[in-house]
């Protein structure tokens, strides 16, 4: 089911916790599986990222996934990180089983969003505007 990558990023996770200074946090999550991924980064003066760490709660496969996005991020600029995408997270980890692929979008998006938070307290984006879901029926209209 899971490939040997998988198994090890998950029995050994890398870059676990956070980081008290970060230069941008990103946080994805699904509350149809329960999945919920942070991603921390310290970026230096060359826009590489020199330290990137996450915490994850979730399953075996979000776990490996948030491992190997951190492992591909670290010492990328911010132009290559942003490049990291889904796809190519799953490849890493030698495949991931077809019901846990979105664990992989999870990753990408939260170190997406992670950068985009860096790039806008340096003012080198304008901000996301404000997403929210709505339960069935619910709309943002107040009339």
């Amino acid at each position: 089911m899971y490939s040997e990558k998988v198994m090890d990023h998950f029995s050994n996770p890398r870059n676990v916790g956070g980081i008290k200074d970060a230069d941008g946090i990103g946080e994805e999550g699904n509350p149809v599986c329960g999945d919920m991924m942070t991603f921390y980064i310290k970026v230096d003066d060359k826009d590489r990222l020199s330290d990137v760490k996450f915490k994850t709660f979730g399953c075996g496969a979000a776990i490996a996934v948030s491992s190997m996005v951190s492992e591909m991020a670290k010492g990328k600029t911010i132009e290559e990180a942003q490049k990291i995408t889904p796809e190519l997270v799953a490849k890493e980890l030698d495949g991931l089983p077809k019901n846990k692929f979105h664990c992989s979008n999870l990753g990408a998006q939260a170190l997406n969003k992670a950068i985009d938070n860096y790039l806008v307290k340096q003012g080198r984006k304008e901000p996301s505007p404000e997403k929210h879901e709505h339960e069935e029926g619910e709309s943002c209209e107040t009339n």
